[in-house]
């Protein structure tokens, strides 16, 4: 019974983990809306988290490989195949390390990429790239794990060097499946993609183990250990990453200044449009979007011709001009935010500010954010200006 529970130890210990993870957003989504909001932001600990799964998964893969093909003289195409795959995931989670040194990414991903982010999977069309995820955990997560269950099978695998995950870890990548497709929380892609990357690090951490073991040296307990040691280690250094992140600075009083004179100018060119639409502003309730989004979708093209754009005739870099983009080389952003009885509305531009993250919530302007206010009102406000009555625009920014 005692070596049964060792052996089945790694598997249950690293679905545990990965369901952990979805029922953590389940609490932290139902119990603080806010905290869940900042929670699954850029450079948050659950992105870093999802990197760093990613980026240890990757290392594991290489050291397994390596033990593979020493230990059995074959090529390890699959295991560095899994290498190449997590490390990719992991760079393009934080879009090959842009918003680490905050360098501006080529035109072609300002204009494509509909987080204006230097990587290939938001390029792509929406629908293809959550099918490609979906895939990856039907086939990767679930299929591969069951045809190794068999025996014939799993010996037919291993003459092809083809590593499959413990079957154990199938109600973790069947139950990440789910929260993928039926997307019971806002951002719910954020989570998921954490969770499938801890599905990626326990199969690879184990594997390295297990190839690099003597024949007669017991392994389990020690596999297990293993398991339980990276899932810390991943969710530790998300959460110093993200720290780290929100302590990084570069907020001289120039950039600062600039940004400040550029929301004017946008507020002005808001306000210039809204006069001549009988001082209604051209935002609709509930919408959250880059401004360079925001002019390219709704066509909204008086930006690009007003006071804004005049900015380049003072040394505004045209690139930042046309894309919209802060100092810093991110987004600007709008937000209309409107209570559900339409009582309380705020509508505000702003930029990440020197931190690159957004420290905003929903209603207010906060930490290092720059901003400016479009609209306040409040209940029992008479002055506030009526809010537009074109339908509500929730939509939230697609995810992996």
């Amino acid at each position: 019974m005692k070596r049964l529970v060792e052996e089945l130890a790694p598997g249950l210990l690293g679905c545990a983990l990965m369901l952990a993870v979805l029922g953590y957003a389940t609490w932290l989504e139902t119990s603080s809306p806010e905290l869940y909001y900042q929670a699954v932001q850029e450079d948050e600990y659950l992105e870093w988290a999802t990197f760093w799964a990613f980026l240890l998964a990757a290392v594991a893969s290489v050291v397994a490989g390596l033990r593979q093909r020493r230990g059995t003289g074959q090529l390890p195409w699959f295991l560095f195949g899994v290498g190449l795959f997590s490390f990719v995931v992991a760079m393009e989670e934080i879009s090959w390390a842009q918003r680490v040194f905050g360098y501006r990414p080529p035109a072609y991903f300002l204009e494509h990429n509909f987080q204006q982010e230097f990587n290939v999977h938001n390029v792509m069309d929406t629908s293809l790239r959550k099918l490609a995820f979906r895939t990856v955990i039907i086939v990767y997560g679930i299929a591969l794990p069951l045809v190794g269950f068999v025996p014939p099978l799993r010996r037919l695998l291993g003459r092809l060097a083809i590593v499959p995950p413990s079957v154990l870890l199938v109600p973790g990548f069947a139950a990440s499946l789910w929260a993928y497709v039926e997307y019971p929380w806002q951002f719910s892609g954020e989570i998921v993609e954490l969770a499938v990357g801890l599905g990626f690090l326990f199969p690879a951490v184990v594997a390295a183990r297990e190839l690099g073991a003597a024949p007669a040296r017991p392994r389990i307990a020690a596999q297990a250990l293993a398991v339980a040691l990276a899932g810390a280690l991943t969710l530790g250094l998300g959460v110093g990453n993200a720290a780290v992140s929100r302590t990084q600075r570069s907020a001289s009083p120039e950039a600062l200044e600039q940004t400040r004179q550029e929301l004017e100018a946008l507020r002005n060119d808001f306000f210039a449009r809204a006069e001549r639409r009988g001082n209604r502003l051209p935002v609709r309730c509930g919408i959250h979007k880059r401004i360079y989004t925001y002019v390219e979708q709704y066509r909204q093209r008086f930006l690009t011709r007003g006071e804004y754009a005049s900015l380049t005739e003072q040394g505004l870099p045209e690139q930042r001009a046309e894309f919209f983009l802060d100092p810093w080389n991110y987004a600007y952003w709008i937000r209309s935010k409107c209570s559900k009885d339409r009582e309380k509305r705020r509508d505000f531009i702003y930029s990440f500010g020197p931190n690159r993250l957004r420290d905003s919530s929903e209603w207010e302007i906060v930490d290092d954010d720059v901003g400016l206010y479009m609209l306040m009102r409040d209940p029992g406000d008479e002055d506030g200006e009526e809010p537009d009555e074109e339908p509500s625009d929730t939509e939230a920014d697609p995810t992996v």
